[in-house]
């Protein structure tokens, strides 16, 4: 292998191109199994020079987490126009976020796979990007559900726990699509709409689902 040649750039360049080699690599290959020879190599630069701008595999891993959750957040908080109507808003955060993870794989996989599975340091910051997305998605809902419903008093537990429900969903269905050849964003997030609104739109309409009544002795 020859040696590495690396121009002269601005280090803010230099650091987005060594964190787009290690995303790709860290996606690919699994975090145990990423080198930092092979990020370097895949970089253009050399494995001492990206040890000091980013000390440790485990600082690089880190700043991937954090580099790739926030333009998640920021895709999925982008799509939606808050003035839309209940049903748009909730479709227009579902393109956001399937387009985002179709368009960006190795960073999705660093974020719902290597991220979750390699220690709590790791787990811990997906889950401050994850509890941001919620939070997001709980406020959308709380809005348009009490306006729909005209329940101020609509209980705050159960708008969270549809949030939850529907990230969890979203997570789920976008793991999916990306191991599924053929499945576009747009079907993806017509899969999960379909799924969520029905049940949404009673809600807003203030047909909520109730459990049926115990038998007696059951």
């Amino acid at each position: 292998m020859g040696a590495v040649k690396t121009k002269r750039m601005p280090r803010a360049v230099r650091e987005q191109q060594m964190l787009d080699a290690a995303v790709q690599t860290f996606g690919q290959r699994g975090y145990m199994a990423a080198s930092m020879d092979e990020i370097a190599e895949l970089a253009g630069v050399s494995k001492p020079l990206v040890y000091l701008y980013l000390n440790s595999k485990e600082d690089l891993f880190t700043a991937c987490i954090r580099r790739e959750g926030q333009a998640l957040t920021e895709a999925v908080r982008a799509g939606v126009d808050t003035a839309s109507p209940a049903d748009r808003q909730l479709w227009d955060g579902l393109r956001a976020f399937f387009s985002h993870t179709a368009r960006h794989p190795d960073g999705w996989s660093v974020l719902h796979l290597q991220a979750r599975t390699h220690g709590e340091p790791f787990a811990a910051e997906v889950a401050a990007m994850r509890a941001e997305l919620v939070a997001f998605v709980t406020e959308l809902i709380a809005v348009a559900a009490r306006e729909a419903h005209r329940d101020p008093d609509l209980a705050d537990r159960e708008v969270a726990g549809l949030a939850e429900a529907l990230v969890g969903a979203a997570e789920s269905l976008a793991a999916w699509s990306n191991a599924t050849p053929g499945i576009t964003a747009k079907q993806a997030a017509a899969t999960l709409m379909n799924f969520a609104w029905a049940g949404l739109g009673n809600l807003m309409e203030g047909r909520p689902w109730s459990p049926p009544a115990e038998i007696e002795g059951r």
